[in-house]
């Protein structure tokens, strides 16, 4: 049952130890982050657990600016043994996914009235948590939100209510229950019912206005209900597996006034307009109805559920109403029939992967009420080729026709096109920035660029080369993995790591000279690049991790400055597999050493056995490498100090990491000596 499953998989996080958060203050022991638009403040984990009595305030200043604590963030107490009692203030909305899971010490917890919302697991396996006050302005209460805690335990069989929410049906439904909740009853929990076989009947006052995710679901013996007109929100799949549903006819299935799901196949060219009066569209309503064409939402519609139209491929037209605040996760998912989209000025945030492989649409106008855009929103979209912010927009901008998102306040390029111009003010290019943008053939990063993010230019497959300047020191991991058109590419010294997966299925690449910047090159930094040949690796690398080069079928020649390959370490991987090919065949591969090294490569089973032979052919000083060492190398080097030359690997002759004048003076002292070794 998938709703095992969930269960199962909230379970397994919470009991995943804790990343290192991104807080952005820590005031009086307390970490929070922080919106600067809306001047409020969430609670979350820090570097240092909470223990003892902890007291949150309701506001916090820092920079002059006061904000006020509204949510106490995912995870944020989560695990903490020690914390023996905590203080909500009254400002508090929101109490977050798994927020006091695993709270062991916790015994008793009192919840403010200005609390609407306790999501997913806040509490869960806080065994010794036996008092809990939850007062009646708490509207919604997630799964497994009180799982495990003693005050769970100890309810009687039966419906448990958390104040006004319907919590959970605890124990063994008998058969044949018919069930009347109570009158000023807020909502339904999302599995409050889920797999009692012996349901079969309930009456929902009026009072209810939200029934949650697989409420009912699998309730074998529910053939009807009546769904009042105060609910406005149904949660994905609340009725799923139940004779109710079952027997509805095919069609788009109503519960009470909201658009539930569509039943059976939908035809071809099928165009569809909501009832007036429709108040919301549940999450994944019409997930793979592929022959939908069009949908008219009336402005009475205030909620679209995530996943709403997902993998509608042929929908070419929908109007998103003034009513929408929220467009959400998976919304239009691969809606690839789509060209144009309107955001109303009512939308304030566009949550991830919302318009995710709508590879159609070619443009798309932030409107200035929208303040929040979360990663991968647009990722995908390969058909982009217009990006506008409207002006006045409080958090984001396109200045000069960017095509581009800026994020104003980090300057981050959130999200780009294959027509965009970074901007000289932005410093990183962010998480996804331009991921799967296929029609992107040439960027320039300026000079103001310092990082660019994880799976920033992942799948961009038009894209030829690239020119890292040299402000950027910190490339994110798969940034431009899969970029199968990607036949060049320079890596600054400024770089010291090649993280994982970076260049992975690169498969134009032909060559790679890797900096004497660089100390660590990635698990399978250039994994399956089968179009490589030649790989030049410095000195300074001191680590290689797992499947580095694995798969590289074209690679014929390695040239390693490595002085001593046994002080290379493999990370945590043995055996580590760096230059490993699926049909064990490397007789075609030279490895290229300095003068004297061929005992020690062939002493590391790390590299000897995935070569045919080994060839000292480096000689210390051979800067223009033409296997000798005069003159010539010495105009070389001093070519690469004065920057006419980027291959600076050969210049460090004294391996400090840097050329300059003492690599000339080295360089001499090697031609006078006549010892080029």
């Amino acid at each position: 049952m998938k709703n095992l499953l969930t269960s199962t998989i909230l379970l397994l996080a919470l009991l995943l130890p804790a990343l290192a958060t991104a807080a952005d203050i820590e005031v009086d022991g307390i970490y929070y982050n922080i919106n600067r638009i809306n001047a409020t403040a969430t609670v979350t984990f820090g570097n240092n657990e909470y223990k003892g009595s902890v007291t949150i305030p309701a506001t916090v200043t820092h920079d002059g600016t006061t904000y006020a604590v509204t949510t106490i963030g995912e995870l944020a107490f989560s695990r903490c043994i020690y914390l023996t009692d905590i203080n909500i203030p009254n400002s508090v909305t929101d109490i977050g996914y798994g927020a006091f899971s695993r709270c062991k010490s916790l015994t008793e917890i009192s919840i403010p009235n200005s609390v609407t919302t306790i999501d997913d697991a806040a509490f869960s396996e806080c065994s010794f948590l036996t008092t809990i006050s939850i007062p009646n302005s708490v509207t919604t209460i997630g799964d497994m939100a009180f799982s495990g805690t003693g005050w769970y335990s100890n309810q009687p069989d039966g419906l448990v209510y958390a104040g006004l929410v319907a919590y959970k049906y605890k124990g063994t439904m008998p058969p044949g229950t018919s069930i009347t909740l109570k009158e000023g009853t807020l909502s339904i929990s999302d599995y409050a019912f889920a797999d009692c076989t012996g349901l079969t009947g309930i009456v929902i006052p009026n009072s209810v206005t939200y029934i949650g995710d697989w409420t009912f679901a699998s309730c074998e013996s529910l053939t009807s209900m009546d769904i009042p007109k105060s609910v406005t929100k149904i949660g994905e799949d609340a009725f799923y597996d139940t004779p109710w549903f079952n027997n509805q006819p095919d069609g788009l299935v109503y519960a009470g006034t909201v658009a539930y799901q569509y039943k059976g196949t939908m035809p071809s060219g099928t165009n569809i307009t909501l009832r007036n009066g429709t108040t919301s569209i549940t999450g994944d309503a019409f997930r793979y109805c592929t022959g939908l064409t069009s949908i008219v939402i009336p402005n009475s519609v205030t909620d679209i559920g995530a996943g709403a139209f997902a993998h509608c491929t042929d929908l070419t037209s929908v109007n998103i109403p003034n009513s929408v605040t929220v467009i959400r996760g998976d919304t239009f998912v691969f809606c690839s029939g789509l060209t144009s989209i309107v955001i109303p000025n009512s939308v304030d945030s566009i949550a991830g992967e919302a318009f995710s492989g709508c590879t159609g649409l070619t443009s798309i106008v932030i409107p200035n009420s929208v303040t929040r855009i979360d990663r991968k929103a647009f990722d995908w979209c390969s058909g982009l080729t217009s990006i506008v912010v409207e002006s006045g927009n409080p958090r984001y901008d396109s200045p000069n026709d960017c095509n581009a998102i800026i994020e104003t306040a980090s300057n981050t390029l959130i999200a780009g096109c294959k027509n965009t111009i970074i901007p000289n003010s932005v410093t990183k290019i962010g998480d996804y920035a331009f991921d799967g943008r296929t029609g992107l053939t040439s960027i320039v990063i300026p000079n103001s660029v310092t990082a660019i993010g994880f799976m920033a230019f992942k799948g961009c497959s038009g894209l030829s080369s690239i020119d890292i300047p040299n402000s950027v020191t910190k490339i994110g991991t798969h940034a431009f993995g899969n970029c199968t058109g990607l036949t060049s590419i320079v890596i600054p010294n400024s770089i010291t790591e090649i993280g994982d997966n970076t260049f992975s299925g690169c498969s134009g690449l032909t060559s790679i000279v890797i900096p004497n910047s660089v100390t660590r090159i990635g698990q399978q930094a250039f994994g399956g690049c089968t179009g490589l040949s030649s790989i030049v690796i410095p000195n300074s690398v001191t680590r290689i991790d797992f499947k580095a080069f694995d798969w590289c079928t074209g690679l014929s020649d390695v040239y390693s400055y490595i002085a001593d390959p046994l002080r290379v370490s493999n990370g945590y991987d043995d055996p580590c597999y760096w230059w490993y090919l699926y049909d064990g065949d490397y007789s075609g591969r030279t490895l290229h050493v300095l003068q004297g090294m061929t005992g020690a490569y062939q002493a590391d089973e790390r590299w000897y056995p995935y070569f045919g032979q080994i060839v000292e052919d480096i000689f210390l000083g051979d800067v223009n490498r033409d296997l000798e060492v005069n003159i010539a190398d010495v105009n070389a080097a001093i070519d690469i100090i004065l920057g006419g030359n980027d291959d600076t690997i050969a210049a460090d002759v004294n391996g400090d990491g840097e050329i300059n004048i003492a690599d000339i003076n080295a360089l001499i002292d090697i031609i006078l000596s006549g010892t080029p070794n």
